[in-house]
């Protein structure tokens, strides 16, 4: 009974109260609702991130119909340049439009063939094989981090069996930088054997390469048009800063390393050589040599001669000369007749051999040396060094630096070990000159540490509670500071003057209903009335007698 009776009692109350106070009670209770529903919502809110920017109408459709379907919720920005979707659902998307071959930057690739219709002459079908070449190509470029977009042309003659020398395919790439980035030489060589690799018979030399402000980014080629590799020069340079830290390794110990600066320029040749010799060597000491093979004819005829001899030809068909009769020799002496009397006398003379051929051949070793010879790339031709010592540096009794020249054992000191260091040669042309000069320094200013509630993560955070804690506080003020005085005013109905004696009721009772309304008068009569029925009932008597 007392909680329905409290109850009465607050409806009561409310009840009584004026047009305005009952309408600023509604708003601030709706104003209460509003910001803890609205807290709610801003906290629930995700925080959107950039899914792809810069789409084609075509990709911007096709994207916007798939994020649908998959019931993810997006948002464009300004201006409709780009499209947001939640941070932690971004790539769950791009891999579900990856998988849909989305977005396709306006390009076509090889899908481009499936859609070949019977009856396609060939010229079409070489000229959309070239468009998906190119496309893919481009395709392939664009996922480069510091690229935001590329076209690739391609000139690929037509072959043809009636020209002695067939033309070569060349191609020209056309690349958009994003802002504030750049390619690498590196990067731009790889692009160029990319498309080389890509297309039969295509040279790297014969890509050009030119990003959106028309300057040329491929690689470029010396006077007589060789190709200078950007791994040469990144090799020389590589080779001359190894010589700088040498020497400022070596020397900062001695004069300290802010007191020491080396620079080095290496002159390596590239040129790629081969040599091949025969070299045959003579007999040594007029030996033979060693036989490899040997061979000996001999022939010999005894005789008169019979027929004609000889090589076949006129002088060789002649007869033979008429034999002529020798002088008769001399009459022996005694002795010698007696000593030939013995002999028979009818005894004819000894043949003599009228032909003899004798052919000898023979076949020696020679020494024979076939040197073949391959010079290696990026030999060193030669260096020249340059290095600056700082002088001594000292404070003298006003206060200010005094710089001291090293002294000369010191400096001879320094020229040895920077010629030990970078393996000086003479005959090879190496040149060195060392400097004994005062810097010229700018003393640096002591960079403060970043505070920790100026780091990025500390700010992130701090919002974050910032946002938690502001909902909070303004949910609490309506309610503590609106609301419950509100509310406490309505709970303590509104207590009336006591009334002093009976003859006065009347006068107070008129009283009261003048300062307050008619619901109010109402229910002050009804309390009364609880209250003291004596005294309501002189007023209802009084009335009715006319005495009022």
């Amino acid at each position: 009974m007392a909680a329905s009776s409290t109850a009465v009692t607050n409806y009561a109350s409310l009840s009584v109260l004026p047009v305005q106070q009952k309408l600023g009670l509604i708003l601030g209770f709706a104003a209460v609702i509003a910001i803890v529903a609205g807290g709610w919502l801003w906290s629930q809110t995700p925080d959107y991130r950039v899914l792809f920017s810069n789409l084609t109408d075509r990709d911007g459709g096709a994207i916007i119909s798939t994020l649908t379907q998959l019931n993810v919720p997006y948002k464009f920005a300004e201006g409709g340049g780009a499209i947001l979707v939640p941070a932690d659902r971004v790539h769950e998307a791009r891999l579900h439009l990856a998988q849909q071959g989305l977005p396709k930057g306006g390009l076509v690739g090889f899908e481009l063939m499936e859609g070949q219709k019977l009856g396609t002459s060939q010229f079409a079908e070489q000229i959309n094989y070239q468009r998906a070449l190119e496309g893919e190509l481009a395709r392939s470029i664009q996922s480069l981090a510091a690229v935001q977009g590329a076209r690739v042309h391609l000139a690929i003659p037509k072959p043809s069996v009636f020209m002695r020398e067939e033309a070569k395919p060349s191609a020209s790439v056309l690349l958009n930088v994003y802002p504030g980035k750049q390619l690498e030489p590196s990067q731009v060589s790889g692009i160029a054997h990319l498309i080389s690799s890509s297309v039969p018979h295509l040279l790297v030399g014969d890509v050009t390469i030119v990003d959106q402000s028309g300057n040329m980014l491929s690689t470029a080629t010396d006077a007589q048009g060789n190709e200078l590799d950007p791994s040469q020069l990144k090799y020389v340079q590589d080779l001359e800063q190894t010589y700088a830290r040498r020497i400022e390794g070596i020397l900062s110990p001695i004069v300290g390393a802010e007191n020491v600066h080396a620079q080095v320029t290496a002159d390596i040749d590239f040129t790629q050589t081969e040599q091949t010799a025969e070299l045959y060597a003579p007999n040594k000491n007029g030996a033979d040599g060693t036989i490899r093979s040997q061979q000996t004819t001999e022939s010999a005829q005894s005789g008169a001669a019979s027929a004609a001899q000889g090589v076949p030809g006129a002088l060789s068909n002649q007869p033979s000369p008429p034999a002529t009769v020798a002088a008769p020799a001399p009459a022996p002496a005694a002795g010698a007749a007696a000593a030939a009397g013995t002999a028979p006398a009818s005894a004819p003379a000894a043949a003599t051999p009228l032909n003899t051929h004798k052919e000898s051949t023979v076949n020696y070793e020679i020494d024979k040396t076939i040197r073949h010879v391959r010079n290696q790339v990026g030999n060193l031709k030669h260096v020249s060094v340059a290095v600056v010592v700082n002088q001594r540096k000292s404070v003298n009794d006003d206060g200010k630096a005094v710089y001291t020249p090293l002294a000369e054992t010191e400096m001879t000191q320094i020229n040895n070990l920077v010629r030990e260091a970078i393996g000086f040669n003479k005959d090879r042309g190496d040149t060195l000159s060392v400097a004994n000069t005062p810097f010229n320094t700018v003393e640096r200013e002591a960079v403060p540490e970043t505070p920790i509630w100026k780091e990025p993560g500390t700010i992130n955070l701090a919002k974050d509670i910032g946002k938690y804690l502001l909902i909070i506080a303004g949910a609490l003020y309506l309610v503590l500071g609106v609301l419950k005085p509100l509310l406490k005013s309505l709970a303590t109905p509104p207590r009336m003057p006591q009334l002093a004696a009976s003859e006065d009721a009347e006068v107070q009772i008129s009283q009261s209903a003048a300062a307050i309304g008619y619901e109010q008068n109402l229910l002050a009569a009804k309390q009364i009335a609880k209250g003291d029925p004596k005294l309501v009932a002189n007023v209802v008597k009084g009335w009715v007698s006319g005495n009022a």
